[in-house]
């Protein structure tokens, strides 16, 4: 998947002379001037190519000339012949001549489709981490499988970096080390960066693949000292001496300082991010919160202008911190429906790749630990009403089956007597969860935010962490919508890549892109699987419904915004084998494309 142009500031061009000026208009250009002009052409040409395609007219008919080729996600499925568009929303669907009929318009201009091809609505990431992402772009650690390759992906980045190489005293910073895929599955140390001729001696901060771990290296080790002896829903993974061996899991990874990202260090990694998700068909994004200055960094590009993709941002909260539910306020629809941030993230556990996710019984290969909660029942029975009174949304990132549980016991007591529906709650990622709370998880109406493709990651290992018979609630996608539940699907980038037709692959096979799965070719758990349907609904209706967007956005009918991707074959028919040979075509927010042309 190749990104999209990157969007380049449009320029206002060169100022007017002034009264006084001695260099008439007319005059020939020096050679300086012609490149500064053509700099500023391509610039322009370059902000109206990547996220603007004008060639299309405010109003016109989206079409295929091979029948009923767009899926509208309505209630009923509908497939149709055309949708049209005007400004922002889709204003009619059905068959080319009743929608001639009843257009107003003397002539109506229209856009076919490429044969073969099919419209859905604008897919959404249920779950992600944006400028996370654009930071786990520098350096790809998440392609090292052992320790010393991963190392040296670090080398080669500070070579590759003229500053950082001539510059020991700069911090270097990474994401995307996963020692669960490493030829020895063990935590690496800080002894493993310091055997680097060219990392040794330097400050170096690596983020985990799953965001719940940080591997720094020795001289980051001793500017942070000294370390407490343990830390509440954290730990220091120590040496048989008691020495910090250079890992910091969940909670304990705040005793590392790191110095505040600057401002075009933010925008750099949100242009990457945006680039990829447009050209995946992505057109919103629902940021979990993992860091709170995300959402002050989105809120101030949309007042800058228009925001290229709708962000559902949800707002961190940290459990050392005070309540402040009551004191900031919800926002819903800003900035012409591109930005609402009316939910709270709270942690409950750590990740099972790291052994932190919190479990009723030990880890099948540790049995010295059942994870860690980070954050305590009675916190949560605190602040869950608390959030839902001020009209939050509440949003509990929980793995293990015994945090799952301890969650829906806070919500239980929260929801009595309230409208759910009002509400929403979420649980992100839902990953264990045992038969009586999947039930429960039905019975309160609270969403299931999953990742598909975690489920593919993880089934190599999965067995052996939490042995034969606890390992089939894991990821149990089929049990929880029996259970009545409703299931919208995410990806967690950058833990996984962004790729939402990749998870749509995940959630019909329980296959790993080759074909292959611990259980053979039929995937793994196949009963667990999901349908075509439910998977496309999961990543365009169910996620509108799991931000409050459902009047508005997830479904192409009339009154909606015009949301759309073109997708070089139907995914909803073609032989599974081939699903992953699907391009996106275009992608299109508010009736404008903004990667690919139509």
């Amino acid at each position: 998947m190749s990104p999209s142009p990157k969007k380049d500031e449009q320029s206002n061009g060169p100022a007017s002379p002034s009264s006084t000026s001695k260099t008439p208009l007319t005059a020939p250009l020096n050679w300086n001037s012609k490149i500064a002009l053509v700099v500023i052409v391509l610039s322009v040409v370059a902000y109206y190519t990547s996220w603007h395609d004008f060639n299309l007219p405010n109003t016109y008919a989206l079409c295929s000339k091979e029948g009923k080729r767009i899926h509208t996600v309505d209630d009923h499925n509908t497939l149709v012949e055309c949708i049209l568009i005007s400004d922002s929303n889709i204003v009619d669907s059905g068959d080319l001549a009743t929608i001639k009929e009843r257009s107003s318009a003397s002539s109506l201009a229209i856009r076919y489709i490429p044969r073969g091809s099919i419209v859905i609505p604008g897919m959404t990431d249920s779950h992600c981490h944006m400028l996370e992402y654009g930071a786990s772009s520098q350096i790809p650690l998440s392609t090292g499988k052992t320790v010393k390759e991963t190392v040296s992906l670090v080398q080669d980045y500070i070579q590759s970096t003229p500053d950082l190489e001539r510059n020991k005293s700069r911090v270097v910073e990474g994401w995307g080390w996963d020692h669960a895929s490493w030829d020895i599955e063990k935590m690496p140390t800080w002894y493993d960066l310091e055997a680097d001729p060219v990392v040794n001696g330097r400050r170096i901060i690596l983020q985990s693949r799953d965001g719940h771990a940080l591997w720094v290296s020795r001289q980051t080790l001793l500017e942070n000292e000294p370390y407490p002896d343990s830390v509440p829903g954290g730990i220091i993974i120590r040496d048989e001496a008691g020495n910090p061996t250079g890992v910091f899991m969940d909670s304990a990874q705040d005793l590392i300082a790191r110095a505040p990202s600057t401002e075009d260090d933010l925008e750099r990694r949100f242009r990457t991010t945006v680039n990829h998700a447009l050209a995946a068909g992505l057109t919103s994004l629902h940021d979990a919160g993992f860091k709170p200055d995300s959402l002050a960094f989105f809120k101030r590009q949309a007042e800058k202008g228009p925001l290229p993709v709708r962000i559902y941002g949800m707002t961190f909260f940290d459990e050392n911190g005070s309540y402040w539910g009551n004191t900031v306020k919800p926002v819903m629809g800003a900035a012409n429906d591109r930005l609402s941030a009316r939910s709270v993230k709270i942690f409950a556990d750590g990740a099972l790749r790291t052994g932190g996710a919190a479990l009723y019984e030990p880890y099948a290969d540790n049995p010295t630990t059942d994870g860690v909660m980070r954050i305590s029942a009675e916190v949560l029975e605190t602040v869950i009403p608390r959030f839902l009174r001020d009209g939050w949304q509440v949003n509990v990132h929980a793995i293990g089956d015994r945090a799952n549980g301890i969650v829906l016991d806070a919500f239980e007591v929260a929801l009595k007597g309230v409208n759910v529906s009002a509400l929403r709650p979420r649980l992100e990622h839902a990953q264990i969860i045992s038969k009586t709370d999947m039930n429960r998880l039905g019975k309160l109406g609270v969403i299931a935010s999953v990742q598909p493709t975690h489920a593919i990651s993880d089934m190599w290992f999965a067995q052996d962490r939490l042995g034969p018979e606890r390992v089939k609630l894991l990821y149990a996608f089929r049990g929880i919508i029996e259970s009545g539940a409703r299931i919208t699907l995410g990806s967690d980038f950058p833990v996984e890549e962004i790729n939402p037709l990749k998870g749509f692959y995940a959630a019909i096979t329980r296959l790993a892109t080759d074909g292959t799965s611990p259980h053979g070719p039929g995937g793994w758990f196949p009963d667990q699987r999901l349908t075509r349907t439910e998977a496309l609904r999961g990543m365009t209706i169910d996620p509108a419904y799991a931000s409050f967007t459902e009047n508005i956005l997830g479904s192409l009918v009339t009154g909606k915004r015009a949301d759309f991707v073109i997708l070089s074959q139907d995914i909803m028919s073609i032989p599974i084998e081939k699903l992953m040979d699907t391009r996106v075509i275009a992608t299109a927010i508010d009736g404008r494309v903004v990667f690919g042309k139509v």
